[in-house]
């Protein structure tokens, strides 16, 4: 049987008794860890083989691990990544640089997660950041310019595979609009559709090819009164047609006052039959996570075939010599302070 359309996270450096019981019987697609389950290389890497064992197959392990301020492998077991601003600032300077750096930066990171058996990162961030906007983007951004956008991520994508790790392109269609953070209450993007097409939308059509992309929890009222993670005409419309992307659509997390309600289990439904093909919950907490397993299903026809490119694409890595890409990485970077 297929497992289930959705990707979990867990309270600690270790497997419970109830999880491990849960995740054999429950069957969840991938895992997510975070900063709670992150202690040391040997002990993540305990962790994930823990986890696959638990569901009896190669699941995908996800972590957000962009550089700057949402890096959860942290010092001092883990090298410091930059922002996105700073790859930016490197591209004004000169694009080749630039470009470079962001490829070195995530090659790095890949080498970093496959080490200790985590297969997929969320990221690249390809939202577009406007005057006014909530700072939750901000540096995370590539800068603020669409075609600076796409060229860093491009180059943020590509190191991530060449190191053997899946990527996943967010926040679809753009959270760089929002002048509230998703995570404390829901944003609503007032701009016109024409608008979109030729801003926000940019370079998620440009990266249309990537095997996963994450929602962001907003409503944008060019297409419905809805969030878009719960809305099936606003999924289908921009995310599916006016971007063109075919790829494996995950939900933000489902614990996010974005999303009204404290009933995961209907939360999960909506998402789902919005569109979404995973439902992603993110606490760990054992009540909130059999409750998405209450709302879930088992993936089946597209959404199936979609997660098994999106494992695909956690390869194997290309062959990396990792101290000459520090070093120049590191060249790169010496005007800034990471």
């Amino acid at each position: 049987m297929a497992p289930l359309a959705a990707i979990l996270g867990l309270s600690g450096h270790r497997l419970t008794t109830a999880e491990k019981t849960f995740f054999r019987d429950a069957d969840p697609w991938a895992f997510i860890l975070f900063s709670r389950n992150v202690d040391s290389p040997d002990q993540i890497y305990r962790l994930c083989s823990d986890l696959r064992n638990a569901v009896g197959r190669e699941a995908l392990v996800f972590v957000d691990q962009e550089g700057g301020r949402v890096q959860r492998l942290k010092a001092p077991n883990w090298r410091a990544y930059p922002t996105g601003a700073t790859y930016a600032g490197l591209y004004d300077k000169n694009e080749e640089t630039g470009t470079r750096a962001a490829f070195l930066g995530h090659r790095l990171i890949a080498d970093d997660l496959r080490a200790v058996g985590i297969t997929a990162d969320c990221a690249p961030v390809l939202d577009l950041p406007q005057p006014g906007a909530d700072p939750i983007i901000s540096d995370r951004a590539f800068g603020d310019r669409t075609e600076q956008i796409v060229d860093l991520a491009h180059a943020a994508m590509a190191g991530l595979m060449q190191g053997g790790v899946a990527p996943v392109i967010k926040h679809i269609p753009g959270h760089g609009r929002a002048t509230v953070d998703s995570h404390l209450s829901l944003p609503r993007i007032d701009t016109s559709r024409a608008l979109l097409e030729h801003t926000d939308f940019v370079p998620f059509r440009r990266l249309a090819d990537a095997p996963m992309a994450m929602t962001a929890h907003a409503v944008y009222t060019a297409a419905d009164d809805q969030p878009v993670t719960t809305s099936a005409s606003a999924l289908k419309s921009l995310i599916r047609e006016a971007i063109g992307f075919d790829g494996l659509l995950m939900s933000d997390d489902l614990d996010m006052k974005a999303l009204s309600g404290d009933n995961l289990t209907i939360k999960t439904e909506a998402a789902l039959s919005a569109g979404c093909d995973i439902a992603l919950q993110c606490s760990g907490d054992l009540p909130d996570m059999i409750g998405v397993a209450k709302g879930c299903k088992a993936l089946a026809g597209r959404g199936l075939a979609r997660a098994e490119i999106a494992e695909n694409a956690a390869g194997k890595p290309d062959e990396f010599d990792r101290a000459d890409a520090e070093a120049e990485f590191d060249d790169i970077l010496s005007p800034f302070a990471v």
